[in-house]
């Protein structure tokens, strides 16, 4: 008898965790991809880019275990862990197209959650901003008063690097034995 209730306990727990962390993470952007604009132009489109790499992100590094974090599939490669320092990179870089200041490269003192948190929130910030843009010609990555690159460089190197990454990081959660959640649908953007 008691380990019947010892057992309904930690059902009750895990459940109230998992509920209590499904809670938190639809209070990040990207739970759902946000309705599509009702019409195109070229900030909308650039924005729809960005929410469709913020909700494949979302998806991929939810729920991500410490022994997930440290797996690499091969020597030369970079752990999880490490994939996710380096998408957060590529969204202080998406956000350099806009007006919007970029944090810190130095990602070594947050932790895991923090990262998350961070790029996704950096991922919704350049998406508002495109969605209000008329005109992507003054869209420029600058890097720095001598160096700064048209929006085309942000769409071919960190807005399309991010989203490849991003499907890394789903094959190596799947090897290392917690794969993505199921009822994530990317075509149409939301989870069952």
């Amino acid at each position: 008898m008691k380990r019947n209730h010892y057992v309904f306990a930690v059902m009750v727990m895990v459940l109230v965790t998992t509920n209590a962390q499904e809670k938190m993470d639809t209070q990040l952007p990207y739970y759902e991809i946000p309705e599509s604009p009702e019409t195109y132009t070229p900030g909308s489109v650039a924005a729809r880019m960005i929410d469709a790499l913020g909700f494949r992100f979302f998806w991929a590094s939810e729920g991500l275990r410490v022994e997930d974090l440290a797996y690499k599939p091969s020597a030369e490669s970079r752990t999880t862990g490490e994939t996710i320092d380096h998408i957060m990179g590529l969204s202080n870089t998406i956000l350099k197209a806009t007006t919007l200041p970029a944090e810190p490269k130095n990602s070594a003192a947050l932790t895991f959650a923090e990262k998350r948190k961070k790029t996704l929130e950096n991922l919704k910030k350049a998406s508002d901003f495109f969605k209000k843009s008329t005109d992507l010609a003054t869209a420029d990555m600058v890097f720095s008063e001598k160096f700064k690159l048209p929006f085309w460089n942000a769409i071919n190197g960190p807005i399309v690097d991010a989203i490849g990454h991003s499907a890394q990081i789903v094959v190596m959660r799947r090897s290392s034995g917690n794969p993505m959640a199921k009822g994530v649908n990317v075509l149409m953007g939301t989870k069952k």
